[in-house]
């Protein structure tokens, strides 16, 4: 095989994992070749985080306008030029997009848009796309593949009258009336962004609360603020009978015995992810799995030497920034460069308004695991900084145990939320603990005020409440 085809890495797929491997291993000095199908950045910068943030940002503007009155001005006759507000989030996720294509260029990483499959140990073959056909070479493999949006059997996706996350991120029209199943991160952040631009949203989730995952006090918050802003929440409840028509989709809601027949114009399926691994693996290779997710050692090795994954392909938690991390992990490990680490701590970030962040353990897994622990919580309405910009809503909790104060989790909702997360994660991978956040001196007035309040109060010391 020609010299130029063999590389020291090559990298299968170029989403968070995959373009932060191939990157590091660019800087480790590395000959590296990424192939992604679509483009660099994968689903986040493409067709997940990136441009559904930007819609996001749209939306609290415009509800911000609508409430001028409440900063004491007056803003009328506003206009939402939605195919714009989609537009400009189209733009932002390509802007993302030429980015990471300069840093591969920069980085010496050979980079091809097409689709790879593992045709052997350490040998990788195109099969779609320009250079189809083509075999590459290398000792080292990491799978980035990622995973793409689950569905419902028997329910096709149109784009118009049922959609996935993608679908919606693509819309040029607004449906005057959604139904969204599921209200895990990305069905509320779906649920406030459209229904702050008038659609009616009726939000369904089979479990118990909204944000399942989170703490039971944020979930509940979160919906009640949902329902205050005019969305239609229901929680314990299923989804049955879904019949899709050429004008609506019409649905039973079943909780308990009782059951609801309601119809909207359009719905949007946000019930978890699958993993990417069509057409990844030839007959000669086989690959430990669970559940169709690609099992992983401490170095992040697969049951097959010198193929590597990281990122969403390897399981929960399905999040951008923990990919990052296992990519680079990994490449540092296969390189020699620094011994892998698995994820144990990391944060969890939803952007709907209230924001939800949250790293650790809730109070339930808590008392689940029979710990003696400590709760310490500021609401943002003894924030003179929240109360100041009018986004007094939702709380800083944190959870210690009672002897020595260790940091088990901490859970906020409110303005910021996402940003805020970051004193507390670092205060947990530096096992700082509960006292440590308490006396470190926070800027007057600030957002942040409220994460030493809840530290102090957890001994009972908070000032302002």
């Amino acid at each position: 095989m020609a010299e130029e085809n063999v590389y020291d890495l090559i990298v299968i797929g170029g989403g968070p994992a995959g373009y932060a491997g191939a990157i590091r291993a660019g800087q480790l000095g590395k000959r590296v070749l990424c192939v992604e199908m679509e483009r660099a950045g994968g689903t986040c910068l493409n067709w997940g985080c990136i441009p559904s943030k930007a819609l996001l940002k749209s939306a609290e503007l415009y509800q911000t306008m609508n409430h001028s009155s409440d900063y004491g001005f007056t803003c009328s006759d506003i206009t939402v030029d939605f195919p714009k507000v989609m537009k400009r989030s189209r733009n932002v996720a390509d802007n993302m997009g030429k980015g990471i294509e300069f840093l591969f260029k920069k980085n010496k990483v050979d980079y091809i848009v097409g689709k790879a499959k593992i045709a052997a140990p350490g040998m990788v073959e195109i099969t779609e796309g320009a250079s189809t056909g083509k075999f590459f070479t290398s000792k080292n493999i990491l799978v980035a593949t990622g995973c793409k949006a689950r569905s419902l059997p028997n329910i096709t996706v149109d784009g118009k009258r049922v959609m996935t996350s993608r679908e919606a991120l693509a819309m040029q029209e607004m449906p005057k009336s959604i139904t969204i199943l599921g209200a895990g991160a990305i069905g509320v952040e779906f649920a406030y962004f459209l229904n702050a631009f008038g659609c009616k949203v009726t939000l369904v989730e089979m479990l118990p609360e909204v944000v399942p995952v989170e703490d039971a006090e944020v979930g509940q918050t979160l919906r009640r603020s949902f329902i205050k802003q005019g969305i239609d929440v229901h929680v314990g409840t299923k989804a049955e009978n879904i019949n899709v028509l050429e004008h609506s989709v019409q649905l039973n809601l079943v909780k308990g015995d009782q059951a609801t027949t309601i119809e909207t114009d359009s719905l949007l399926i946000a019930i978890g992810v699958a993993p990417n691994t069509d057409g990844l693996l030839s007959s000669k290779i086989k690959l430990n799995e669970d559940r169709g997710f690609i099992v992983v050692d401490d170095n992040y090795q697969t049951s097959q030497k010198g193929i590597y994954a990281a990122g969403d392909i390897i399981g929960a938690p399905w999040l951008a920034h923990v990919a990052t991390f296992e990519a680079i992990q990994a490449v540092n490990g296969m390189f020699g460069a620094a011994k892998p680490k698995r994820v144990t701590l990391f944060p969890g970030c939803t952007y709907c308004q209230p924001q939800v962040a949250s790293i650790g353990m809730t109070e339930a897994k808590a008392k689940e695991k029979g710990i003696d622990y400590k709760i310490g919580k500021f609401p943002f309405t003894a924030s003179g900084k929240a109360v100041a910009i009018n986004k007094s809503e939702g709380f800083v909790k944190v959870i210690t145990d009672s002897k020595f104060g260790e940091i088990l989790g901490a859970h906020i909702i409110g303005n910021d939320a996402t940003e805020l997360i970051a004193e507390y994660a670092l205060a947990m991978n530096l096992e700082a603990t509960i006292d440590d956040v308490h006396h470190t001196i926070h800027a007057h007035p600030t957002l942040s005020e409220a994460l030493a309040e809840a530290a102090a109060a957890v001994r009972g010391e908070a000032i302002h409440i």
